[in-house]
């Protein structure tokens, strides 16, 4: 009886002991998880008071942005590299241009457009490159149907003088017609305005300064570029334009220069008026995958000094089809014709058959490759690799 006494208060003690343990221990718990729960409370209000504030910073920078000067204001550009190698000729690479646009909305019917462009890498004394400023210019809505724009601007005509950026167009340097006839990329100072009457019908208006020619009367060396410009004799340039039919554009543009030559300011001695006039017309037509384009350019140079040099007429042509196979890839092929010395009985003409690819590894960035047999006036053959882009 006594042992079993004995027992019993051992294993009361035992328990009691091991209850004693268990409180000190559910109490530490406690107190870990007491002490826990403050930290919880302690960062969910730290990170509220951070989500506050994140929100207060953009609150804040939306209206900032929405007041801010920039606001309105839009920021682009275009860039291509070339490749040129031609059997009569040392191969070159070119990065040929590197241009920056910038525009900014006044208001809604308010506008301003610049285009800056560095051309051959590189400017300076001695060096191949130009900086030119190409466009700069305000633009008004008057109404739904007509907008006028004054300053420097590209003169509507042809395909590539308003849209040359390299994604844009296939081959990797500009056709020779547009180049040498047109002349693009050509651009002058004045005022001109558009007129929508119809849906897919515009019209343009323009009076600017003009080309003065030298004494070779070439018209791409006439282009003065807008710097300290000659503005003896001004231009007026008209343009319709077709696009109602999807797929569709026809256009055809009218020039008329009171003399070319601004009264014969390049020339050693006085030389007779020479007014010019350009007709340029163009369709594009565009069925699914297939694109064909045509242009066709003429210019008559009244005055015994060109007429004399054969170029009183200079005119030219080219024909392109093209096929997209897919969004990556399309190929062209084109023949073209074009002739300085048209007003001459001599064989001047130069001749042109080109084809190639364009891979596009961004629709706004593109990999070009093109063959050019050049015949007539000129006898070469080469290839041309390049790579465009714009934004």
């Amino acid at each position: 009886m006594i042992k079993k006494t004995l027992l019993a208060s051992a294993l009361i003690g035992l328990f009691a002991s091991n209850a004693a343990i268990a409180n000190e221990e559910t109490d530490k718990l406690r107190q870990v998880i007491a002490d826990q729960q403050k930290v919880l409370e302690s960062l969910e209000k730290r990170l509220d008071e951070t989500d506050q504030k994140l929100n207060a910073t953009a609150d804040q920078v939306e209206v900032t942005a929405e007041d801010s000067v920039f606001a309105n204001t839009t920021i682009g550009g275009y860039g291509e590299l070339h490749y040129n190698n031609y059997e009569d000729k040392d191969a070159k690479i070119d990065f040929h241009r590197f241009v920056l646009f910038f525009g900014h909305e006044f208001t809604d019917s308010i506008r301003f457009f610049s285009e800056f462009e560095l051309e051959h890498s590189i400017a300076g004394e001695g060096k191949a490159g130009e900086v030119e400023l190409e466009q700069a210019y305000v633009e008004v809505d008057i109404n739904q149907e007509v907008s006028s724009k004054v300053g420097l601007f590209l003169i509507p005509v042809g395909i590539i003088n308003e849209t040359h950026e390299p994604p844009t167009f296939y081959g990797v340097e500009r056709n020779g017609v547009e180049k040498n006839i047109i002349p693009a990329t050509w651009w002058e100072a004045g005022v001109a305005f558009n007129y929508k009457p119809a849906a897919g019908v515009s019209i343009d208006g323009a009076a600017t300064s003009g080309l003065e020619v030298g004494e070779d009367f070439k018209i791409r060396n006439g282009r003065q570029k807008v710097a300290k410009a000659t503005a003896e004799n001004l231009a007026y340039t008209g343009r319709i334009k077709y696009t109602a039919i999807t797929g569709l554009e026809l256009a055809a543009t009218l020039q008329y220069q009171t003399d070319i030559t601004q009264g014969g300011s390049n020339f050693g001695a006085p030389i007779d008026t020479a007014d010019a006039t350009l007709l340029e017309a163009h369709a594009i037509y565009q069925v699914s995958d297939f694109t064909i384009r045509a242009l066709y350019a003429r210019w008559d140079i009244n005055g015994d000094e060109a007429k004399a040099l054969g170029r009183d007429e200079q005119t030219g042509w080219y024909i392109e089809p093209a096929y997209a196979f897919n969004e990556k890839v399309g190929v062209f092929a084109r023949y073209a014709e074009y002739d300085n010395n048209a007003g001459n009985s001599d064989s001047t003409a130069v001749e042109s058959t080109s084809v190639g690819v364009n891979y596009y590894i961004h629709e706004n960035v593109v990999l070009k490759a093109d063959y050019e047999d050049l015949g007539g006036a000129k006898d070469s053959k080469g290839f041309n690799l390049g790579f465009g882009y714009q934004f």
